[in-house]
């Protein structure tokens, strides 16, 4: 269950409620305000409200009051420029609130970001549910040999349901114990009225980081696209990947004509160093450039090759 009932309850209510405003809407948006997207087992990424539209970019970076005779592709056209020259402030016009449920070690990685305003579920205050991530088998890897902080070859066999058994076991005896520190039954009830329970504060401390902390997250556009650029990214972690993914397609809706174009300039466009663009020019003029001869490392000459799609 992604929601509860009282979280159930208040979207079908948000949901059904409509305003009526003067401020520039974004209808695609619009059509899923409040609503729950999936992410892993438990987790759920909603919109909750957002100010701005690609107009506002526009706007922001024509400093006028409105469009006037201009075309849309004129707009697509400025937006394009802002994009590649790395513009930021008209971008910085339009802001988004998202309400996001994700497993703590996602939040922990998540939070290094520190250009959104963040308020997140206390466990001082109120019990968190008995909710968490379990990978599916498909995504239980080994460490990777060439990389310190990412997978390898999928365990296999006996391997792999024993590190599913663990994962479960713990954690829900994890949460067996946390509740038996609060003197609090499956149903929040109190197990025994002669015995005071420890505080909140103290008994998360024994919960793994596999259990679902909740947040609201509000952000600004030209910061939510330098982290989609990063967690989007087939080399981020595959659990934040997952959440970058859904929160990739709410832009969509929100600013089409911004995402198109960061989807062209950063998302599937490429930066090169000094190096690497003369590399490239050597290479047009003929040159057979190699790496011993390159002035580059050995991971800089295979990132150029993989960016350029030949075999370094």
């Amino acid at each position: 269950m992604t929601v509860n009932p009282e979280q159930e309850q208040e979207i079908e209510e948000l949901r059904a409620e409509a305003n009526v405003t003067r401020r520039v809407t974004s209808p695609g948006l619009e059509q899923i305000l409040y609503e729950v997207l999936p992410v892993l087992d438990h987790g759920f990424v909603r919109v909750l409200d957002y100010m701005g539209d690609d107009g506002a970019v526009v706007q922001a970076a024509r400093v006028s009051y409105g469009k006037g005779t201009r075309k849309v592709m004129e707009d697509q056209g400025l937006i394009n420029y802002l994009m590649r020259h790395r513009h930021s402030t008209p971008f910085e016009m339009c802001e988004i609130k998202y309400h996001v449920k994700l497993p703590i070690f996602v939040a922990r990685q998540w939070i290094r970001h520190r250009t959104a305003n963040v308020n997140e579920y206390s466990a001082r205050y109120s019990i968190l549910d008995r909710e968490f991530y379990v990978p599916e088998p498909e995504h239980l890897a080994a460490q990777a040999t060439s990389n310190r902080q990412g997978r390898g070859d999928v365990l296999t066999g006996d391997d792999n349901a024993r590190v599913l058994n663990l994962l479960r076991e713990d954690a829900e005896r994890n949460y067996a114990h946390y509740q038996e520190m609060l003197n609090l039954d499956d149903n929040g009830d109190v197990l025994d009225d002669s015995r005071t329970g420890l505080a909140r504060e103290l008994a998360r401390m024994n919960l793994s980081l596999n259990y679902y902390s909740q947040w609201y997250w509000k952000i600004d556009l030209h910061n939510l696209l330098h982290f989609l650029s990063l967690r989007a990214d087939a080399h981020a972690q595959f659990e934040i990947r997952e959440y970058a993914d859904v929160m990739m397609d709410t832009v969509k809706k929100w600013v089409p004509q911004t995402f198109s174009a960061f989807e062209d300039y950063r998302m599937g466009g490429a930066h090169l160093s000094a190096k690497g663009l003369e590399i490239v020019k050597r290479m047009l003029d003929g040159e057979d450039v190699t790496q011993p001869d390159s002035g580059l490392s050995k991971r800089e000459w295979s990132e150029l090759m993989a960016q350029l799609g030949r075999e370094s």
